[in-house]
């Protein structure tokens, strides 16, 4: 007792001025230290204790009920632990140490494994994946053994009572630890062990409510242009579906090459040239592209010429062959500033009785969001042609489907982002300084087509005692079905799997578990995959965790900030859908929707309207959601939480969007136009099909936003800057299929269906 005070003192000076919950790193190694010599009561005021070396001491076991909440490494080697389900109130653990303790069996760590529930290197080595394992898919084939002993033998008395429960518990834990055999013989003490706990969950679940737990997360590292030479790669995957793994590739960085000057960075507060990158193989023809429309409807003919789409997600027509030269750019326009008597093609919504939806929004409050108080102002400032297939600078054809910046850092040194976005397009993938307009990596592979991309954050091990650090690693996705996992910082493609036999549509992390994929794909299925982590050897290991069975191609996936462990929102062709996603609680692995979420703007279909298909879904804030509906001129503007309250209809499992306010957006028939949001900056940003981004600047939703029956308007609507190829005019505004935004709203990124990337920075950004 006295060792252990003396050195907690010692960690923040004299006895006088030290604060025991501001210690954040302590090193009792290697001081005989016995477990009474651990006072709970005093070890519980250490709030703020990340780190925590107890090496080389007698320990065999902890304090119970030990609560340290920012506790995310210990060292326990060099001890003789024994029983290491003392470690349990340690929930918030990432990277353990257990070695050299003679008395810990293969058993044992299977228990830690299931224990620590954010766990992830253990003894040096990331377990992420077998742990996830353990905790989801070997717990849920024990489960289904363990259902099956009780609906053979047992039943609930009648009636209940305590004293009859008891014993019904006893008989049936001890019958399901004999007859439930799975999983080899060396692990049969972690069986039992597991047997008996979820035994007697499933009995407490006959009579108890469901809890739903939620998780937290971790954020990025910082990327860097440096180049690795990979080495050879072990995998392992531990999928039911097969799984196919590829050498890693190298990640190429091409730098954009002008006619004019040798310096790939030019100073200009116009538009710079498109950029020219050199030849890669030909991507596969277009024709072979599987994002078509699969909706029954057929599309009427537009009268624009620039951009014709004769069924979404089908590949534009170029427009007439330039002649070779680099294109250049005039002076932008600056956005037009949209002033309520001014009409567009957004056609106003005419004024109609008060609804049940104005009704509902009468009752909430004023609601305030973000912190910027007036909106931001934004110029053009680089377009770049990068995804060309054979960098020609006449391709005008190729589509860009998906952007996303890097995050930014945190308290962990991980990230790095606010300039630097990820794009996708044809057979290529590149990563862009916004601010010097430069690709600092791009990786391209002949006969894909990409059309999502991901950001995440995983732990790298090192090993050699060292300790593991987070790096920022990139999901895509396209055409083939395939996964490529990549770490832009070391350029290395490190691996892929294959996620579906169909194309995939849409990739998504849960950003508060960062080894946590969503993949939707084209044969109407979203799976979740645990991707683990990494070591220094680039070997990692995929585990599929969930299947989510949909009606149509799942086109956005969105999980709630507060609660993305246990919910999933799902635009699709038929609608917008929501799922639970909560693993373990004998919940099953293969789920169907939990609810469909219905619109105002679904009372005015007929048979030559059909609004279901939601093709833009984003939070914008914890509990406001934006979406949009194909062929409807608005977005809409609604609360999850309150629709999420409501009871669905017990046939189609519906309930009624609450919506809170609608804005106005373009009139237009072109489908698959992505919305995002930037939440700190309470701004949505939506492209159309001319080259327009319309903003909203929705710093405050006043208790009437429906009151009048018409439509916010945008705050600006930024006019395409009309890039202009040389002998060739001016390039007509494209559809935009989707934007981006860093969190800090310093640069927006919009793609077109013409392989044109458009950067924006705000002015008097720093």
């Amino acid at each position: 007792m006295e060792k252990i005070t003396e050195k907690l003192l010692l960690e923040k000076g004299s006895p006088k001025t030290n604060k025991l919950d501001q210690i954040k790193t302590l090193n009792l190694s290697k001081l005989g230290l016995n477990p009474q010599d651990l006072p709970v009561r005093l070890l519980s005021r250490l709030q703020s204790l990340e780190r925590w070396d107890l090496s080389g001491n007698r320990l065999q076991e902890v304090p119970k009920n030990l609560e340290l909440p920012a506790l995310r490494y210990l060292d326990l080697s060099d001890n003789q632990m024994e029983d290491v389900t003392t470690l349990e109130s340690l929930s918030g653990l990432e990277e353990l140490k257990m070695e050299d303790n003679l008395y810990i069996t293969v058993s044992d760590n299977y228990k830690l494994m299931s224990l620590l529930p954010k766990l992830r290197i253990y003894n040096g080595k990331d377990v992420s994946t077998t742990a996830n394992h353990l905790r989801y898919v070997y717990s849920e084939n024990l489960r289904t053994r363990i259902i099956a002993v009780w609906e053979k033998s047992f039943s609930l008395p009648d009636p209940v009572t305590a004293e009859k429960m008891s014993s019904l518990e006893k008989n049936f834990v001890n019958t399901a630890r004999q007859q439930v055999k799975y999983g080899p013989s060396s692990v049969s003490d972690f069986t039992k062990w597991r047997v008996e706990i979820i035994a007697k969950e499933y009995l407490r679940s006959l009579t108890d409510p469901k809890e739903e737990p939620e998780s937290k997360g971790s954020p990025d590292t910082k990327e860097n242009s440096e180049v690795s030479t990979p080495t050879k790669r072990k995998q392992t995957v531990l999928v039911d579906t097969s799984i196919s793994l590829t050498p890693r590739k190298k990640l190429r960085s091409d730098l954009p090459v002008s006619s004019v000057k040798a310096s790939p960075r030019k100073s200009s507060i116009s538009l710079t040239p498109l950029k020219k990158l050199r030849s890669d193989p030909p991507v596969s023809p277009v024709e072979s592209s599987p994002r078509k429309s699969s909706l029954s409807r057929k599309l009427q003919t537009l009268t624009q010429t620039s951009t014709v789409r004769m069924s979404p997600r089908k590949l534009s027509q170029p427009p007439s062959t330039p002649t070779r030269g680099q294109t250049r750019a005039e002076t932008p326009k600056r956005g037009s500033q949209v002033r309520k008597t001014k009409e567009d093609d957004g056609a106003q919504i005419k004024q109609k009785g008060r609804t049940e939806h104005q009704r509902d929004a009468e009752l909430l409050p004023s609601i305030k969001i973000g912190s910027r108080t007036q909106p931001v102002c934004l110029k053009p400032l680089h377009v770049l042609q990068c995804h060309s297939k054979q960098d020609s600078s006449e391709d005008f054809s190729t589509q860009l489907w998906a952007c996303a910046f890097q995050p930014l850092p945190d308290s962990t040194g991980a990230g790095g982002g606010g300039r630097l976005v990820a794009t996708c397009g044809g057979d290529s993938l590149c990563v862009i300084d916004c601010e010097a307009g430069m690709v600092m990596k791009k990786y391209k592979v002949p006969g894909e087509e990409f059309f999502s991309l991901a950001w995440s954050t995983v732990l790298m091990s090192r090993g050699g005692g060292a300790s593991a650090q987070h790096c920022s690693i990139l999901a895509a996705g396209g055409k083939r079905g395939l996964v490529k996992l990549i770490h832009p910082r070391n350029n290395v493609a490190y691996g892929e799997f294959r996620a579906s036999r169909k194309a995939l549509s849409v990739l998504r992390f849960n950003h508060h578990q960062g080894n946590f994929l969503f993949t939707g794909s084209y044969d109407k299925k979203i799976l979740m995959w645990d991707i683990g982590g990494v070591d220094s050897q680039y070997n990692y290991k995929v585990v599929q965790l969930l299947v989510l069975e949909t009606s149509t191609t799942p086109l956005h996936i969105c999980l709630p900030p507060t609660s993305p462990s246990a919910h999933l929102l799902t635009a699709c062709e038929d609608g917008l859908h929501c799922y639970n996603t909560l693993l373990g609680n004998n919940n099953t692995t293969k789920r169907t929707k939990e609810m469909e979420i219905n619109f105002p703007i679904y009372k005015k279909e007929d048979k030559d309207h059909d609004y279901h298909t939601v093709d833009g879904l984003s939070f914008l804030t914890d509990d406001i959601v934006a979406s949009k509906n194909y062929m409807h001129c608005s977005i809409y503007l609604w609360s999850w939480s309150r629709t999420k309250s409501q009871r669905p209809d017990k046939k189609d499992r519906a309930v009624c969007a609450v919506v809170l306010a609608e804005l106005q957006w373009a009139s237009t028939e072109i489908p698959y136009l992505a919305l995002n949001t930037c939440p700190g900056q309470a701004y949505i940003v939506c492209g159309d099909d001319k080259g327009r981004l319309w903003t909203y600047h929705v710093s405050n939703l006043q208790k009437n936003s429906l009151h009048t029956g018409k439509p916010i308007l945008p705050t600006e609507v930024l006019e395409w800057p009309t890039p202009v190829r040389k002998d060739q005019g001016q390039v007509a505004g494209p559809s935009i299929n989707s934007v981006a935004m860093d969190p800090e709203l310093h640069f927006l990124v919009a793609l077109s269906d013409k392989n044109m990337v458009i950067v924006w920075k705000r002015e008097n950004s720093s």
